[in-house]
């Protein structure tokens, strides 16, 4: 039985939604405590990113749901996948962490390699406007306490888009702008390379640690996302990698050269 749903959503800062949404657990299930995670409007990137970095790259403990609902009534450009209204969903990850979300866009494409479970979660025939207030609550609290009665069909995790990787991930509040690349799969043979990103084109140096990094200079390093094998991020010492490239967002492609 899960008692802790940390909801990551898309409703935007200090919105009432996240008040609402709250409220409406608390009534399913006054046991329940909720933390909340806010993320850019309509980015499943960086839903995805944080699913991921809160499911898997933190330690995972009894009693914890993700709950997500980032769902854009939109076609996303990449991939081309219409999002609208798109199913909630189930799945349970191979350390046991159960996650409810909507299977839109990049939502759970960081998690695919560990999910042992996708299914569809049933929702009334007419779930109206409002069905991420109406409706998903009651469900996630069901769930929460160990009622799978709602589970309906099983998906494919190969219909999950692949995680994108040469692009914005999130942007912390010092600056710093986490990336979708791998320290694995970044070698560039070069002590410094050409960051070209949001229409702004920096050099910035190769480190392997921001300790190793000077006053006032820009570098890419391995950064604090991404469990054993983090994710590169651009980090400017004494300043914001983010000003330096025009305040980039989620999902915006970055291209890297030596």
């Amino acid at each position: 039985m899960s008692t802790f749903v940390h909801l990551i959503a898309d409703y935007g800062p200090s919105d009432p939604a996240f008040s609402e949404v709250v409220h409406r657990l608390t009534a399913a299930d006054p046991t329940l405590s909720v933390q909340s995670t806010e993320i850019q409007p309509f980015s499943t990137v960086a839903t995805g990113f944080w699913i991921a970095q809160l499911g898997i790259h933190n330690p995972a403990f009894d009693d914890l749901l993700l709950y997500s609902n980032t769902a854009p009534r939109t076609t996303e450009s990449t991939p081309e996948r219409a999002d609208t209204g798109g199913a909630l969903c189930y799945l349970e990850l191979d350390n046991g962490v159960p996650v409810v979300a909507v299977d839109a866009g990049y939502n759970l494409s960081f998690i695919t390699d560990r999910a042992t479970t996708f299914r569809e979660i049933e929702l009334p025939a007419d779930t109206g406007q409002f069905r991420s207030r109406d409706v998903f609550p009651r469900r996630v609290a069901e769930i929460a306490n160990g009622n799978r009665s709602s589970l309906g069909t099983e998906r494919s995790l190969d219909n999950v888009p692949a995680p994108p990787e040469s692009v914005v991930c999130h942007v912390d509040g010092y600056g710093n702008v986490k990336t979708g690349i791998r320290q694995s799969a970044f070698s560039p043979g070069s002590e410094s390379v050409v960051v070209e990103l949001n229409g702004e084109s920096r050099e910035v140096v190769v480190r392997d640690a921001v300790s190793d990094v000077r006053e006032g200079t820009l570098a890419i390093v391995p950064g604090s996302a991404g469990g054993g094998d983090p994710y590169q991020e651009l980090f400017l010492r004494g300043g914001s990698a983010a000003d330096a490239f025009g305040e980039p967002e989620p999902g915006d492609e970055l291209t890297v050269r030596t």
